[in-house]
């Protein structure tokens, strides 16, 4: 069984929770308030800043230069493809670069990227692939669920939002990434497996309070 077989069977039940998450339903519905959503849109973009960063990483951890390539295109894919749809958005909501820069990731948000860039910067190519995987993917399945709802990506506000993360671009390069995590863990152990399937589980589960960070603006208990 292949790698990405094994991870996504170990948290399929936490992804069918995301699309039942009212934020995500919200989306889905165009029923979303704007402004959980602009607090979504600037922790993202502050997110994908670190999401860059383990991408980056990714190019000094490469075993050989095809993979250093690779990252080094997924470094520019955050960059410019996915934080454009962002920045389109900002302008609708008003979200100044001010705004960005005097804005400060939440708890969530932090503890998220903390981890990541920890599994990356003490694991090896694969801790850190699987790493971000959860991310990526778990978008895209997301996305085409929502795309089930024929009204969906109609939706004048959040139609675009569902279009960039259904888009031939996105995908092909999310295929990439689970391609190489595939390729990559072809000889693991069982107990190999084991340590990158926690790794997998505890990011969709960050996932999920991401999530949850958003539709509730940053305000939980301890934040």
């Amino acid at each position: 069984m292949k790698l990405s077989k094994v991870l996504y069977d170990s948290v399929e039940d936490i992804w069918n929770s995301y699309n039942e998450h009212p934020f995500v339903k919200g989306i889905e519905n165009g029923e979303l308030d704007l402004e959980k959503f602009k607090y979504y849109m600037i922790q993202d973009y502050i997110y994908l800043l670190d999401y860059s960063k383990i991408f980056a990483l990714g190019i000094v951890k490469a075993p050989n230069e095809e993979i250093m390539r690779f990252f080094a295109e997924l470094v520019h894919s955050t960059l410019n493809f996915e934080m454009s749809v962002h920045k389109k958005y900002m302008e609708r909501l008003n979200i100044t670069s001010d705004i960005i820069k005097n804005s400060k990731p939440s708890l969530s948000n932090t503890s998220y990227t903390n981890y990541m860039l920890w599994v990356s910067q003490n694991g090896d190519i694969l801790d850190l692939l699987v790493s971000v995987l959860s991310c990526s993917w778990s978008y895209k399945v997301i996305a085409d669920k929502i795309n089930n709802n024929p009204l969906a990506k109609e939706n004048e506000f959040f139609g675009e939002w569902i279009n960039g993360y259904i888009s031939k671009e996105y995908e092909e390069c999310n295929n990439k990434l689970i391609d190489l995590v595939d390729k990559l863990g072809e000889q693991c152990s069982d107990t190999r497996i084991n340590t990158l399937k926690t790794i997998f589980i505890n990011c969709s589960k960050y996932e999920y309070m991401f999530w949850d960070m958003s539709y509730n603006n940053g305000q939980t208990y301890v934040e």
